[in-house]
């Protein structure tokens, strides 16, 4: 993303805020967005690991 876009999106982030959000909120709402956009960039570029994989890795229940 390029400073003009990222600076766009931060601008669209804290409008959709709360008037009495908190220096938390923001915080908050700025890591779900990269964690969410990093999520999805792993997965475009195919590093995803089968849910049933990671079941048997670490033995948990269907």
């Amino acid at each position: 993303m390029n400073a003009a876009n990222f600076k766009e999106a931060a601008h669209r982030l804290v409008d959709a805020l709360p008037d009495n959000a908190t220096w938390d909120d923001v915080m908050r709402k700025a890591y779900e967005r990269q964690a969410i956009e990093s999520g999805l960039a792993d997965s475009e570029a195919g590093r995803v690991t089968d849910v049933e994989a990671v079941r048997r890795k670490y033995g948990l229940p269907k």
